[in-house]
């Protein structure tokens, strides 16, 4: 029988990267800490937690972790059932969100359930092509991402469109693409890319041109918020979704380098097929309310 507050211990220590912060949310010394998890690899005999900066949990560890996390989320539904609606206590959903839908359509989509239910969001954002190794870790409950074939144990729904063009201010594509968009011009314009998992533009250049240019000029830059603004500041040119643009390109602030030619990245909703009530509302609520803001397809 695994102890689980050693396994508390190891998710913590995976959750915060690093044994001093999850001492801190544990309220035991970092050396109770390393103690638990060592006790714990000596039961499992096998590592579950990489020493490196931050440490990482080993595929084994990862099991561990998603096994705890799912454990939890049954416990908080029970108790919950049990107890008088006033003594019930906050649930916390841990959610894998690409920067896009966090910066758009998410918050409203989700603020009405939040505003009933006694249940905290712990977001975790990443690129949509990448949501899904949250899941896939044990590091998240459930996960928004563009792929749809759900993992082992999960179940995915469909929850929409999201369209993205490639965009600027006037007075940049004045100076870069008087000719139009060139793959030379491409090439020495100051482009901008969420990070380096970003896809976006590649795909929006294979679509386009049917190649993708090499040696792009790329300012990083992993904020959905500023990422607008940077563009908007006559910066760069950048991928920017439609959610987000409609009102600039409205006004002229921006325009389009390819009048008419976007990618659209459908959006999956997956999650662990459990049978908690709260993780079922959620989904529920979600998925019915993210339909409404995205484009069907």
């Amino acid at each position: 029988m695994l102890d689980y507050k050693l396994i508390e211990a190891l998710a913590m220590v995976a959750s915060e990267h690093g044994f001093e912060k999850a001492a801190r949310q544990l309220h035991i010394t970092q050396s109770a800490v390393s103690q638990r998890i060592k006790s714990l690899e000596e039961q499992v005999g096998q590592v579950l937690l990489a020493r490196t900066s931050p440490p990482r949990a080993t595929p084994a560890g990862r099991q561990i972790i998603k096994h705890f996390q799912q454990v939890k989320q049954l416990e908080t539904d029970l108790v919950n059932t049990l107890s008088p609606v006033q003594n019930q206590s906050f649930g916390t959903l841990a959610i894998g969100i690409n920067g896009d839908s966090l910066a758009t359509w998410f918050i409203d989509a989700v603020s009405g359930f939040l505003k009933k239910e006694r249940l905290l969001l712990d977001l975790r954002s990443d690129d949509q092509e990448q949501t899904l190794q949250l899941l896939k870790n044990g590091e998240v409950i459930g996960c928004i991402s563009a792929k749809q074939r759900p993992l082992q144990g999960c179940r995915s729904d469909y929850l929409g469109c999201m369209d993205y063009r490639l965009l600027a201010t006037p007075e940049f594509a004045q100076k870069w693409f008087s000719g139009g968009l060139k793959m030379g011009p491409i090439r020495q314009a100051p482009l901008v890319i969420f990070n380096r998992k970003d896809e976006l533009h590649r795909l929006f250049f294979q679509q386009a041109f049917k190649s993708v240019p090499a040696d792009l000029n790329a300012h990083y830059l992993p904020s959905s918020g500023r990422f607008v603004d940077f563009i908007s500041a006559g910066l760069a040119y950048g991928m920017l979704p439609d959610l987000q643009s409609a009102p600039l390109l409205k006004s002229g602030k921006l325009v389009e380098l390819l009048q008419g030619c976007r990618v659209a990245v459908k959006l999956y909703w997956h999650c662990w097929n459990l049978n908690s009530r709260q993780l079922d509302q959620f989904s529920r609520h979600l998925v019915n309310s993210a339909k409404k803001q995205l484009k069907p397809k």
